[in-house]
């Protein structure tokens, strides 16, 4: 079984098509990357598989079943912006994790504030943006999901913070889950990918191996990336 199986997924804002019947297979175990430039298309299927927009038409399964409850629960989402209380210290992000997820791992996420240079009583208020998404990544990474969803994980922090964040995705997946992340960033992140997806304007243009299309392309999956999208 696939943990996501898409079929016709169509999603319009009024006369704005943001996915033309999207037709995808994402197999268990797998890292993913969901490639494209800002309007491509990628935050709103994220959405549609989070369950925080409704499909236009067409069917969406994860794990086999249709997206709700049941989806919710194995499903952990970082998406694109802050989520955490201003109020909050990072202590109580956790806390607050724990309370709303039967799968929260409060030892995973305490090892993680460590490794990301974070501490327990530092304010959210008084956070920097690449703090803010060491945090909130950390909050997302340690429940033991089966299948995690990252928008945008390295936009817009600085190298150190970008390669505390890459280290901490690798070193926290495991084989017996699935991961699906978004990035324009290509270059900083086509290594942990082992099979990609390249949006334009809301239809898929190409997906595959990623090895295999480097081999197939004589490029990076970078190259690729500007050979597609002229950047």
């Amino acid at each position: 079984m696939n943990i996501i199986d898409t079929s016709n997924l169509t999603k319009k804002y009024g006369n704005k098509i943001a996915l033309d019947n999207i037709d995808l297979s994402i197999g268990k175990g797998k890292i993913v990357g969901i490639l494209g430039p800002n309007g491509s298309g990628k935050t709103t299927l994220i959405k549609i598989l989070v369950g925080l927009l409704r499909p236009s038409k067409g069917e969406v399964l994860i794990n086999g079943n249709k997206i709700g409850v049941e989806t919710k629960k194995i499903v952990s989402y970082l998406p694109d912006r802050n989520f955490l209380y201003s109020w909050m210290k990072v202590k109580d992000a956790g806390k607050m994790y724990s309370e709303f997820y039967e799968d929260f791992n409060q030892d995973k996420f305490t090892d993680l504030i460590e490794f990301m240079n974070l501490e327990m009583e530092m304010k959210v208020s008084e956070l920097s943006k690449g703090m803010h998404e060491k945090l909130n990544l950390s909050l997302v990474l340690s429940r033991e999901a089966e299948l995690y969803i990252l928008d945008e994980p390295i936009a817009g922090v600085d190298p150190v913070a970008r390669d505390q964040i890459l280290d901490a995705i690798i070193n926290n997946y495991s084989e017996n889950s699935s991961m699906i992340i978004t990035t324009h960033l290509v270059r900083d992140m086509e290594n942990i990918f082992e099979d990609v997806i390249f949006l334009q304007n809301g239809t898929i243009v190409l997906q595959g191996n990623a090895e295999e299309l480097r081999i197939e392309h004589g490029n990076q999956i970078d190259g690729i990336y500007k050979e597609i999208f002229g950047q």
